[in-house]
């Protein structure tokens, strides 16, 4: 008697990577090489001449996968089309929304790694990032891709805006305090410190290692493109529209990546505890793969490499401190944009990233 034939693997579906060529891009091809249910289809890039992958980032030469092409494509959104079912950007802003409506409009779901869709309002956006924005018309259509909170959203979702770094640490520990009413929605303070991979892979003088290793600063004080984030985070996923925007000041650390943020607020009332705090935190949080909160603070180092933030609130001389930690490139960035795409087609949430 012969044995039955074994079942057929399933397809995986293909998807395609724009603009691969950052830390965001390295991040995310890594997670796509050993997903189950993806593959990397295409790479595509602007850049002339076309970029070798694996010539970018040698630790890719043989990882990528059967039968990828490391060579980047130019960008055809025809090509991406008869190919892909998703297409994950790792472009500039303004690149951004160039691609995306002809994507869409072909039928590719698009993960969208700037912030060229975060903001609701393009009045907003164009404030904070110096530019006009070209395509204010699927603004409604984007779902911010915090998971944690917007989960049934994601589901079948065509546009996925992925939240920043920083905005993503700030609601994950804000939101279920604000929901409780366990702390005012005014006076918060976020400092917040991120590895230098958050700024991006193109050289700039502070970030040259003479000037940032051994040192730690601050940047962006008040300024910074993700205050306005942060607070429309708060507002839409509280529920409450009296949420002004914290005062966010994020520093720069001497690491490659990783964030920290010590984040300061008012208890709402004098009955509010470490305990109360924590017990809103938990029953937010239980059951979900990617957040975890702590009995003590976390470090930026039982966050690293992981697609998981940890969180940990107290009362501390009449004031609440929450302490919360995640990797700026896996959960602040393509980790999270992995965990929204597995959503978005269908797919289990935490395939490719347990």
């Amino acid at each position: 008697m012969t044995a039955p034939d074994p079942a057929p693997r399933p397809q995986k579906i293909p998807v395609a990577v724009l603009g691969p060529t950052g830390y965001t891009g390295l991040e995310l091809l890594e997670i796509l090489a050993r997903h189950p249910s993806m593959r990397i289809e295409l790479l595509g890039s602007a850049r002339t001449p076309s970029p070798r992958i694996d010539a970018e980032f040698p630790r890719l030469i043989g990882r990528l996968g059967p039968g990828v092409n490391a060579e980047c494509e130019p960008i055809d959104h025809d090509a991406i089309a008869r190919r892909c079912r998703l297409a994950f950007l790792c472009l500039p802003h303004e690149a951004a929304m160039e691609h995306t409506p002809p994507l869409l409009s072909r039928g590719v779901k698009v993960v969208d790694l700037s912030a060229a869709y975060r903001l609701r309002d393009a009045g907003v956006y164009e404030k904070a990032y110096g530019h006009h924005h070209t395509d204010p018309a699927n603004l409604p259509r984007a779902v911010y891709g915090l998971a944690e909170l917007a989960r049934e959203s994601l589901r079948g979702a065509e546009l996925c805006a992925n939240p920043g770094c920083y905005p993503t640490v700030a609601a994950l520990a804000l939101v279920p305090l604000l929901k409780a009413g366990l702390i005012k929605p005014a006076g918060i303070i976020i400092n917040a410190a991120s590895g230098v991979s958050g700024a991006g892979r193109q050289p700039k003088p502070n970030l040259h290692f003479p000037e940032a290793n051994e040192s730690y600063s601050a940047y962006g004080i008040g300024a910074h493109r993700h205050q306005p984030e942060i607070g429309q985070s708060l507002r839409v996923y509280s529920g409450r529209a009296d949420v002004p925007d914290p005062l966010f000041v994020p520093h720069l650390l001497p690491v490659e990546r990783g964030i920290l943020e010590t984040i300061y607020a008012e208890p709402a009332a004098a009955a509010v505890t470490t305990e109360t705090l924590q017990a809103a935190l938990q029953a937010a949080y239980a059951g979900e793969p990617f957040v975890v909160v702590r009995d003590e603070a976390p470090t930026l180092r039982d966050a690293q490499r992981t697609n998981t933030a940890h969180i940990n609130a107290r009362v501390v001389h009449g004031r609440v401190v929450i302490i919360g930690a995640e990797d700026n490139l896996v959960k602040g960035a393509s980790g999270q944009a992995v965990q929204c795409a597995n959503l978005m087609l269908g797919l289990d949430e935490t395939a490719g990233l347990m």
